[in-house]
Order: C-alpha cells, then sequence, then structure tokens
C-alpha cells in the first residue's frame, strides 16, 4: 500500500510511519521544511517537503496514494491562536480535499478533546461531547477539524476517525505536554500536583490502531484509541516506582495553579518572549477528568493495549538516554 502520513516529525505521527515502514508499505512523509522524520535511521521513507495549510502541496503529496494518516498538527497549548487553527483546521480542510481528488481513504487522528471528560459520574465513549466552552485554542481546533472530517464523511470522503488519549512511549521528541510533564517529575521540578484524571495508552498502541481503523473502521465513525484511567496521584506513584524517585504530596488547587499560569503568561510571554511553563489552556484542561471508555476500539477494530506501566517504563528510559530527564540519584 502506499501511504501518506503528515506529522512524521511528531510523537504519534512518527510512529505511525514506522509502524507503517514495518508492514512493508510505501510510505511517503509530508514535513514542514526544517523538521526532521520522528524515524529510524534505516527507515525507508520518501520524504516531500510542504506546509498543510498549503493546498497544493498536500494535494501533490497524496497523489498515487490509497491512505491518508493525517496526524500533523500544533499540539501545544502556547502557540499563537491564529497559527493552532490554520494548521489544525485549515490543514485538515486541505488533506479532506486531496483525498476527495485522489480517493484514498483518510484516518484521521483527532483528540480526546473532542469526546470530554468524566460528567456526572459516567466516563465518556465515542457518544460523548464536550460539555460547556472549551478551554482553549488547541482544544477548539480540533473540534472544528473534526467537524469537517464528520462533514465530509457524510458527503462521500473515505473518511475514519481515531481519538487518542494521553499517549506515551518513546521517541516523544518534542516533549509533548503529557511527556513533559513526565520530564518534570524526573528532573525534580514538581514540587505539587493537580488533582486530575487522564487515560493513558502506549503510542506504539496508538500507531496500530491507526492502522486498525483504516483496515477495519466505518466511515465517519471515531474511536477511542486508549487504555489505562489513572488520576494524577497514580501516574506520579507510576513514575516514582519506575524513577526511584518521590512523588509529590501537596495538591495544589486548581484556582491556585489557574493564578501562577496567569502569572506565568504574563512574565514568560510578555516580558521574556518564551513559551511559558504552566501554560493557561493546560491548566484549564486539568479541571476535567479526562478518563475514557476505550472498548470499542478493542471490540471493533481488534486493538491490542500494553500495559501502561510497560509504557510509562519506556518513556522513562527513552527521556533519561536522550538527556531530556536525569536518574534519580
Amino acid at each position: 500500500m502506499n501511504a501518506l502520513v503528515t506529522g512524521a516529525s511528531g510523537f504519534i505521527g512518527g510512529a505511525v510511519a514506522r509502524a507503517l515502514v514495518r508492514r512493508g508499505d510505501r510510505v511517503r512523509a509530508l514535513l514542514r521544511p526544517g523538521s526532521a522524520p520522528n524515524l529510524d535511521e534505516a527507515s525507508e521513507v520518501e520524504i516531500l517537503r510542504g506546509d498543510l495549510r498549503d493546498a497544493q502541496a498536500v494535494r501533490a503529496a497524496a497523489e498515487g496514494c490509497e491512505a491518508i494518516f493525517h496526524v500533523g498538527a500544533v499540539y501545544s497549548f502556547s502557540q499563537p491562536p491564529a497559527e493552532v487553527l490554520a494548521v489544525n483546521v485549515g490543514g485538515t480542510r486541505n488533506v479532506l480535499e486531496a483525498a476527495r481528488s485522489t480517493g484514498a481513504r483518510v484516518v484521521y487522528c483527532s483528540s480526546i478533546a473532542t469526546i470530554g471528560g468524566v460528567r456526572n459520574g459516567q466516563i465518556p465513549d465515542e457518544t460523548f461531547t464536550p460539555h460547556g466552552p472549551l478551554p482553549g485554542p488547541y482544544k477548539q481546533s480540533k473540534w472544528e477539524a473534526e467537524m469537517l472530517v464528520r462533514t465530509a464523511a457524510r458527503d462521500g470522503v473515505n473518511a475514519v476517525i481515531v481519538n487518542p488519549t494521553f499517549p506515551v512511549g518513546m521517541r516523544d521528541v518534542k516533549p509533548t505536554p503529557t511527556g513533559k510533564v513526565i520530564c518534570d517529575f524526573l528532573n525534580g521540578r514538581m514540587p505539587a500536583y493537580l488533582d486530575t484524571g487522564m487515560n493513558v495508552v502506549d503510542v506504539e498502541d496508538v500507531a496500530d490502531g491507526h492502522l486498525l481503523a483504516f483496515a477495519r473502521g466505518v466511515r465517519g465513525e471515531r474511536y477511542i484509541l486508549g487504555h489505562g484511567n489513572l488520576t494524577m496521584r497514580e501516574f506520579l506513584e507510576e513514575l516514582a516506582f519506575i524513577s526511584g524517585r518521590r512523588a509529590p504530596r501537596i495538591r495544589l488547587p486548581h484556582a491556585v495553579a489557574l493564578g501562577l499560569a496567569h502569572a506565568d503568561a504574563f512574565v514568560s510571554g510578555r516580558l521574556l518572549r518564551r513559551a511559558p511553563r504552566v501554560p493557561i489552556e493546560g491548566v484549564r484542561t486539568a479541571r476535567e477528568i479526562m478518563f475514557a471508555n476505550c472498548r470499542r476500539a478493542v471490540r471493533e477494530l481488534g486493538l491490542h493495549q500494553r500495559p501502561v506501566h510497560e509504557a510509562l517504563a519506556k518513556a522513562v528510559r527513552w527521556f533519561q538516554d536522550a538527556g531530556h530527564a536525569r536518574t534519580a540519584s
């Protein structure tokens, strides 16, 4: 199979591209000029340079491909909102138009952000949508992009949606916001924690889920790619057990964390012109318990779920080996 992968410089996109290569598919990656693919050195992947916001570049990259794995996005709580929306929404629109003209089947990588968190004691599944206003540009962009995909699928584009939860594992090169939490913990920069929760999954399972969705997913449907529901305290205690570091015991109230985030946004963003260490959108997101019911992907796609402890152990080793995090003394 000829497959195009967008976002192969990132955590999930790189894992999807590597999974396709291991399976023997012919892989083409559309990367921004200057970005490096998150691939093994020996991977035989055709690299094309172009921007998701450039419709002609996307159309040219899709030519001759039976599959488009659209993973490329700005996953950041600190980038300018206009850039986040232009890439995540505008880029998705360009991918859908390329699929419409080439006949390729699209697997769109959405987010658990478009599902929402626990509400009235119910753990959400694919039938849920967020309750109330979305907390920032990133989540807003993923919601708008997923709506484009749903509409295109109703209009005949062969597209299926996957919603990863919070992936962890090897080669989180940037790192992602979840990976940054792990690095901060390992580097002793987490004196307190927020009382929240998340669903954690091995990034390799997320990559496999993309391939399974292509093969077995129903057009226009969505599939949560996740595994284990952990409170933040449980998440940190797992990291403590793996790394030998102590988990923080101080629980920070959300109101205090939000105040710190606003202060950090002013100092870091406006005065120092750098990304905030405590992003406002991230703190607002933490108000929700982002657990998820992931049974549909297991039942209908045949998704295999590796143990969360093993996925976290791989992440810890990789961050330490890559120099992002210290080992416990």
